[in-house]
C-alpha cells in the first residue's frame, strides 16, 4: 500500500512538469517588424482582450449602442433575428 502511494506521488510529479512551457515572448522570433512595432506601441491593460492587429478597441457609448439598435429595427435585422435565431419552436 505504501509503495502504491509512492508510485502515485511520483507519477503526479512527473506529469506536472511534462506540461511546463517556455516563455513564448523569448522563444519566438518576430516575423514581421511592422506587426511587432504596432504591438509594442499598444499598452494592453491586465485582463483585457487585444485584437491580433494590436489596435485597442474603444468601448461604445450608450448613444452609439442605441443608434445601432434603432438602425437594426429600421433595417429589419431585429425582425429577422427574432424569426430565425431567437424563435422558440
Amino acid at each position: 500500500m505504501k509503495a502504491l502511494k509512492i508510485a502515485v506521488l511520483l507519477s503526479i510529479l512527473a506529469t506536472g512538469t511534462a506540461f511546463a512551457q517556455t516563455n513564448p515572448a523569448t522563444a519566438a522570433t518576430p516575423v514581421n517588424s511592422t506587426t511587432t512595432l504596432a504591438m509594442s506601441n499598444a499598452t494592453p491593460q491586465v485582463g483585457t482582450w487585444v485584437p491580433p492587429n494590436g489596435q485597442a478597441v474603444a468601448p461604445k457609448t450608450r448613444a452609439e449602442v442605441y443608434g445601432e439598435l434603432v438602425h437594426a429595427e429600421k433595417d429589419g435585422q431585429l425582425a429577422y433575428l427574432n424569426s430565425t435565431v431567437y424563435a422558440h419552436p
